[in-house]
């Protein structure tokens, strides 16, 4: 189906809109009120611009407190409305919306509401017009899509149909009955549709959609099941995104276009509307990639964790060390500051690489064009919404690229050390997003990739809220955490981290101690509080205090993790899950955070 994007959705100005929304692949657009009259264009230049770009205005909006008026302050309406069909004929555009009337002049008289929407027909039809008429969530007494549908029929007017916006129907109707009439609405009386998610938040509904909407995918509304309904009433129109975002009005209007329009079309295939390449979920991580300017820091940390210098690629600066199945590859390339050292690349296993990097293409992840020498491992890749590398691979599959051919051993024996540490792998990543690409992660991440999001966390960090959220496969063989700070502030402020599984944490720990390595000390008061929340065995809770440790659990399992000092950016956590626990220690992480900045304040890092 067509797709749309209302210009509000959008930051810049009206042209950089429309230029963004050109490239992303939208078909057409919403022009909002507001846009046009802060353009210098007249409506024909703007018209000829959107016809330029490919593109086509397929609403014009809105017309507010036009219906149930007295007769005197219908008759403004209607003036109004002339001087806005007039203005649509100028922009080349059939089609009006008209939100319900929010006017302290309205009365509740569905009668005189069809009388006089009817009358704004008459006066659409003489300009070849069309009005969409859309129940505002707090319209004054209509707010609710049935009743705007029921007063749109009494109306029985071929110029006037409804209107159907997805969060003005799902903030209201919670229950998927609610829901099942709009199959039964003749499609050709269904003029517009209107789509937008919202995170699932107990607020004033305006407030809520005035700064909290955001794309299909993103939130916690059904806008999938909804959009069964309406395509079962046989609606053809186009599929548009109006979408009131505080975030997205202050990011770049290009990047936003892209992350709007993956939406849809994660949407349509999810509605059957659309085929893009299957998911090819990945079943592992290859390993992890550091990037930073000096490696004799982050190389020492590794050296105490148990890893082993197993291998250096032939041709770059590239260091893999390994311990079990745990990868982790230090890259002495260039960094943005002397302690730059960053978790730059992801190497996830997938069971076809190529398939999974078609996925991505097909929904627009930009896929990265690898400079190889001669003789190197073709691989796939693509850029995350933070920039991160993700690289598709097959470790040790036949018939497949190997990314380890690139690399010539060291003599250290990676198969000796791989059998020796079985239990040793990622257990997952914390990756740090730019505080406008919450949101666009994780789509990215469940669309692209085929990961499952789980619910947003927020974290108390003693200078404000960090928001995470996790994605995960099915069985968590891959576990990524989304986090990002709840102000524009510079993202670096926050450290990413390779979280290590392990069968035994305080082995682990211990060894990692008497190796010479650091781990981050935890405050007494923790402990003395686990005391109260927990029983433990004897001496157990004393050996937790004594190594840093900090204790969680769920109905699954138990859940015990300790960190390391941060290197640059990058820190490494010890993890050991028993009983299936499925968790990422969300309940321990304020003391973390604390720790943290307490631990740079005594180093002056």
């Amino acid at each position: 189906m067509r797709t749309s994007i209302a210009t509000v959705s959008l930051s810049g100005s009206l042209t950089e809109k429309l230029t963004a929304a050109s490239r992303a692949g939208f078909d057409g657009v919403e022009i909002f009120e507001n846009d046009l009259l802060a353009s210098p264009l007249t409506p024909e230049e703007i018209r000829a611009r959107c016809a330029d770009l490919g593109l086509t205005i397929d609403l014009y909006q809105p017309m507010r407190d036009v219906e149930a008026l007295p007769e005197e302050e219908f008759a403004r309406a209607l003036r109004r409305a002339r001087h806005k069909f007039e203005l649509m004929n100028r922009l080349g555009t059939d089609t009006v919306l008209v939100c319900s009337s929010v006017s302290p002049h309205a009365v509740d008289d569905d009668d005189l509401a069809a009388g006089q929407l009817s009358r704004l027909a008459d006066l659409a039809g003489e300009h070849g017009v069309r009005v969409a008429y859309e129940a505002l969530a707090w319209g004054r007494h209509i707010s609710t899509w049935d009743h705007a549908w029921h007063v749109v029929r009494r109306a029985d007017h071929p110029a006037l149909g409804t209107c159907l916006d997805s969060f003005h129907i799902l903030s209201r109707a919670r229950d998927p009955k609610d829901l099942e009439g709009i199959g039964d609405i003749p499609g050709d009386k269904i003029f517009f549709l209107q789509l937008a998610d919202a995170p699932l938040l107990a607020m004033d509904v305006l407030q809520w959609s005035r700064h909290y909407r955001c794309f299909p995918g993103q939130g916690g509304f059904e806008v999938a099941g909804l959009l069964r309904h309406v395509l079962r009433a046989g609606y053809t129109g186009p599929l548009s995104l109006e979408v009131f975002n505080d975030v997205f009005r202050q990011s770049e209007a290009g990047p936003t276009a892209v992350d709007a329009r993956r939406s849809l079309l994660t949407l349509q295939e999810s509605v059957g509307l659309a085929a893009p390449p299957a998911p090819a979920a990945p079943t592992g991580v290859a390993f992890a990639e550091l990037v930073t300017p000096d490696a004799a820091p982050v190389s020492a940390v590794l050296g105490a964790l148990g890893f082993a210098r197993t291998a250096r690629h032939r041709g770059k600066p590239v260091d893999l060390w390994q311990r079990g199945e745990a990868r982790v590859l230090v890259n002495t390339g260039p960094a943005e500051r002397r302690d730059g050292t960053r978790l730059a690349a992801v190497g996830l296993e997938s069971p076809d690489p190529r398939g999974a990097a078609r996925r991505a293409e097909a929904l627009l992840a930009p896929v990265l064009p690898r400079r190889r020498a001669p003789g190197d491992t073709p691989l796939e890749a693509v850029a995350a919404p933070d920039g991160t590398e993700l690289f598709f691979c097959a470790t040790g599959r036949p018939g497949l690229p190997d990314w380890r051919a690139d690399f010539e051993d060291t003599g250290a024996g990676a198969g000796a050390v791989a059998g020796a540490d079985a239990a040793w792998r990622v257990d997952h990543l914390s990756l740090t997003q730019p505080w406008h690409q919450f949101d666009e992660a994780a789509l990215f991440h469940r669309s692209v990739l085929g990961l499952r999001p789980q619910e947003s966390v927020d974290v108390a960090d003693p200078y404000g809220l960090l928001r995470s959220r996790a994605v995960s496969t099915d069985d968590g063989a891959v576990r990524i955490v989304l986090t990002v700070g709840a102000a524009p502030v510079d993202d670096t402020a926050h450290a990413q981290h390779i979280a290590l599984a392990t069968d035994d944490v305080v082995a682990a720990a211990r060894a990692f101690r008497a190796a010479g390595g650091t781990l981050l000390p935890i405050p007494a008061n923790y402990h003395d509080d686990l005391a109260a929340r927990f029983e433990f065995a004897d001496g157990e809770l004393e050996t937790y205090r004594e190594l840093g440790i900090l204790y969680d659990r769920d109905a699954y399992g138990e859940f015990r993790h300790c960190y390391t000092r941060t290197v640059g950016r990058v820190f490494f956590e010890l993890v050991q899950r028993d009983g299936g626990h499925r968790g990422y220690g969300a309940a321990n992480a304020p003391v973390r955070l604390a720790a943290q900045h307490a631990a740079r304040g005594l180093t002056g890092g």
